[in-house]
């Protein structure tokens, strides 16, 4: 088996996607791993739960939903976390290159003309790869994930990737799968060509 040395880049960042890796940093340094979870977690695109609360606020338009409006911001937001986090400098730059590409995105909650919440990932093909998302409002993230759902279920994307299961995604529908069994729903997905713009 051979062996290939990523680095971060844009180039090696998709080329690791389309195999089903992807890469996290580490607080403080520039230093990069590179992940390939057995299980992974996705979240079907019919099965995404909405509760009764997140639906009234959705109902209610508390928030306004814009799509690729301020990627870096979004990103900034994801990594504002007392405890550190794996989206360092490095991952900003090489993830607002694959949003100029067009194949980074954000899903965003404002209201009163503030960015409250959102989303970002990477989509390829009918893959989408969420990386990760930030609140400055209750159910802001929420609501932005539940526009990100519906706009890749409108356009004919196939999977969302949430790579990691944690109690606050299985509440929302995300589901272990064995990698076998992502790397044929990747590929499946990788064969389409939906627009998310």
């Amino acid at each position: 088996m051979r062996r290939v040395r990523l680095v971060l880049t844009p180039e090696c960042v998709e080329l690791a996607y389309r195999h089903g890796i992807f890469p996290m940093g580490h607080p403080g340094t520039r230093i990069v791993t590179w992940h390939r979870p057995d299980p992974r977690a996705i979240i079907p695109l019919d099965r995404f739960h909405v509760s009764r609360s997140l639906r009234k606020t959705i109902r209610r338009q508390v928030f306004e939903v814009r799509i690729d409006t301020d990627f870096e911001e979004v990103m900034r937001g994801c990594a504002d976390r007392p405890e550190g986090t794996w989206i360092t400098e490095d991952f900003v730059r090489v993830y607002g290159a694959l949003h100029r590409m067009g194949k980074a995105h954000s899903v965003e909650t404002w209201r009163d003309g503030r960015l409250v919440g959102g989303v970002y990932g990477v989509a390829l093909g009918g893959a989408f790869m969420a990386e990760s998302m930030f609140h400055r409002e209750t159910d802001a993230s929420k609501v932005a994930l539940a526009a990100l759902v519906e706009r890749l279920r409108e356009r004919g994307y196939t999977l969302l990737d949430v790579q990691y299961l944690t109690p606050h995604l299985a509440s929302l529908g995300a589901v272990v799968i064995p990698a076998s069994v992502y790397d044929r729903l990747l590929q499946t997905a990788l064969a389409l060509n939906p627009c998310f713009a």
